[in-house]
C-alpha cells in the first residue's frame, strides 16, 4: 500500500488553511483536558472538562427550558423554521467545521467537507419538515367514551456521542429531539469535542433559546455517568461500545427508570456469492471496512466469499490495498487518515498481533506507518476461523477478516454466529438468494448489492448485543415522543 504521511500539521497548510480553534470552554470555569491531533499525537488545544456539578447545571438549564421555556410550546412549523436556519448556518461554515473534524478526529477533510457536514444540514432539514407533522389519533372506545391520543416531547434528553462520527452523531440525535420539542444535554466524546462546541454556538445564532442545547465536555466515567444516572433527565441516547451501553442501561434503571436508546458495537458480515461481479464485489468489500479507517460501527469486518470466486476476490482486495494511500487527511490524494487516538491505535495493533498468533494468514498490511501519529496499514487476514478473536470481537479499525464458504445455508449460519447484529450485506445476482439471506440474517440493516449506503430517511439500529432503538427516519423521531391518551365520557350518546 502507498503512504506519504509525516504526521505534521505544517504539511496540511499547503492543502487547506487551518483556522484557530474558537470554542473550547463550558459556560463555567473548571478543569481542562487536551484535544489531540492524531496526525502527530500532539495537543491542538485544551478544552474545559465538565464533571457531575457541570452536568447538574446543564440539566437544570435544560429542565427550565423544557418546563417553562418557549421551545416545546412553539408551533411545529416555527421550530422547523429555526432548524432550517440552523442548517443554513452549518452550510455557511462548512470549511471550518470540516477542518475541526479532520484535525481532531483524523477524518478525511474532503469526506467531511462534501459528505458529513452537508449531511448534518440535510438531517436538520429532514426533521425540520417533520416538526409540524406530529399527529395523535382518534380512538374508537367501548361504552360511552370519547378518546384521542397526543404525541408529546419526552422531555430533557441526554445524548452521549461516540468519537468516530462527531458531526453525524450530534445531528442524528439532536435533530429529531429538537424537532420533537425536547431540550438536550450533549456530551461529546472526550477524544473529539471540538465540533460539538461549534454546533452549540450555531444553534444559538439560529435562534434556539438558551437552555435548549447544552454541551458538556468531559469523560465517560464522570460526565457520562452523571447524565446516565441523573434523576431529572427523561431519556438517554447513546452510541458507543456494548460494554459502556450496559453501564448506561444499569444507571438509567437504578435512577429514574428513564428510557434508553443504545446503538452499540458490530461485527458485520458481507456475503459474496459466486455469481457476483468480481470487481464490484471487491469494491463493496474493501470500501465497507476501510472507509473512514475502519472506525465505523457497521463496517463489513467479516467478508464471506463463496469458493468459486474466492481467489479472484482475494487478488482484487490485495490490489486495492496496495493502491490505498494512507497519510495526512488534508491531502486530497489520501484515502485513509490516522486512527482517532493513541488508545484505539494500540488496540488495533494488538488485534493484528492476535490474528497472527492464532494462525490467520496475513495477506497485506499489519503494521503502523511512520513513527509519528496514529497511522496503520490497511490489513487483510485470510483463513480466519469463527473462534478467532479477530472474527469475534469488534476491532474498529482497518482490519478485514476473509473467509470462504460453500453453500448459502452455511454462509447464513456463520454470519449469524456472533453476539452482534448491527448490519450485513449480500452480493449476488440471484434475487431469491438475496431475499433469503436478507430475511435470515439477524441485523438491523441489510444491504443488497451495495454497502454503507446510509440515508437520513432509512432507520438503522441493532439486534442482539448491538443495542435497541433506531437512528434516522421517522422511527428515530418517535424515540423522542411519548403517547398520552385523553378520555372523556359522552353522556346520552345515540350510539357507542
Amino acid at each position: 500500500m502507498a503512504d506519504h504521511c509525516n504526521g505534521s500539521s505544517q504539511s496540511s497548510e499547503s492543502f487547506v488553511n487551518i483556522p484557530p480553534i474558537k470554542f473550547t470552554k463550558l459556560f463555567i470555569d473548571g478543569k481542562t483536558f487536551e484535544a489531540i491531533d492524531p496526525r502527530s499525537g500532539e495537543a491542538i488545544t485544551r478544552v474545559s472538562e465538565g464533571d457531575k456539578e457541570d452536568v447538574d447545571l446543564a440539566v437544570k438549564a435544560a429542565r427550565l427550558a423544557f418546563d417553562n421555556g418557549p421551545w416545546p410550546r412553539l408551533s411545529g412549523s416555527e421550530r422547523g423554521r429555526i432548524l432550517m436556519k440552523f442548517a443554513d448556518l452549518i452550510e455557511q461554515n462548512i470549511e471550518e467545521l470540516a477542518t475541526l473534524e479532520a484535525i481532531n478526529g483524523g477524518k478525511l477533510f474532503s469526506l467531511c467537507k462534501f459528505m458529513e457536514v452537508p449531511g448534518a444540514a440535510m438531517t436538520l432539514r429532514y426533521y425540520a419538515g417533520a416538526a409540524d407533522k406530529i399527529y395523535g389519533t382518534v380512538l374508537k372506545l367501548s361504552k360511552g367514551l370519547q378518546g384521542y391520543t397526543l404525541r408529546e416531547p419526552i422531555g430533557v434528553v441526554g445524548a452521549i456521542l461516540p468519537w468516530n462520527f462527531p458531526t453525524t452523531m450530534f445531528f442524528i440525535k439532536a435533530a429529531p429531539a429538537l424537532a420533537a420539542g425536547c431540550t438536550m444535554v450533549v456530551k461529546p466524546a472526550e477524544q473529539t469535542p471540538l465540533s460539538a462546541l461549534y454546533y452549540a454556538h450555531l444553534a444559538k445564532l439560529a435562534g434556539i433559546p438558551d437552555g435548549v442545547v447544552n454541551v458538556v465536555n468531559g469523560f465517560g466515567e464522570t460526565a457520562g455517568a452523571a447524565i446516565s444516572s441523573h434523576m431529572d433527565i427523561d431519556k438517554v441516547s447513546f452510541t458507543g461500545s456494548t460494554e459502556v451501553g450496559r453501564k448506561i442501561m444499569m444507571a438509567a434503571a437504578a435512577s429514574n427508570l428513564k428510557p434508553v436508546s443504545l446503538e452499540l458495537g458490530g461485527k458485520s458480515p458481507l456475503l459474496i456469492f459466486d455469481d457476483a461481479d468480481v470487481d464490484e464485489a471487491a469494491k463493496f468489500a474493501f470500501d465497507g471496512i476501510f472507509t473512514s479507517k475502519g472506525e465505523i460501527c457497521v463496517a463489513s469486518s467479516r467478508i464471506y466469499v463463496q469458493e468459486g470466486i474466492y481467489d479472484k476476490i482475494v487478488n482484487k482486495l490485495i490490489e486495492k490495498a496496495n493502491a490505498w494511500v494512507v497519510g495526512d487527511p488534508f491531502d486530497p490524494q489520501v484515502n485513509q487518515g490516522p486512527q482517532t487516538d493513541k488508545n484505539q491505535f494500540e488496540k488495533i495493533l494488538s488485534y493484528i498481533e492476535h490474528g497472527k498468533r492464532e494462525g490467520a494468514t496475513l495477506l497485506t498490511g499489519g503494521n503502523r506507518i511512520g513513527q509519528k501519529g496514529y497511522y496503520i496499514q490497511p490489513t487483510i487476514f485470510a483463513d480466519v476461523k469463527e473462534d478467532m478473536i479477530i472474527a469475534k470481537e469488534e476491532i474498529f479499525g482497518p482490519v478485514m477478516s476473509l473467509m470462504k464458504f460453500k453453500t448459502m445455508e452455511e454462509a447464513i449460519k456463520r454470519a449469524n454466529d456472533t453476539t452482534y447484529g448491527l448490519a450485513a450485506g449480500v452480493i449476488t445476482k440471484d434475487l431469491n438468494v438475496a431475499n433469503t439471506v436478507s430475511r435470515s440474517i439477524r441485523a438491523g440493516v441489510v444491504w443488497m448489492n451495495c454497502y454503507l449506503l446510509l440515508d437520513v430517511g432509512c432507520p438503522y439500529g441493532g439486534y442482539k448485543m448491538s443495542g435497541f432503538g433506531r437512528e434516522n427516519g421517522m422511527d428515530s423521531f418517535n424515540e423522542y415522543l411519548q403517547t398520552k391518551s385523553v378520555v372523556t365520557p359522552i353522556h346520552d350518546s345515540p350510539w357507542h
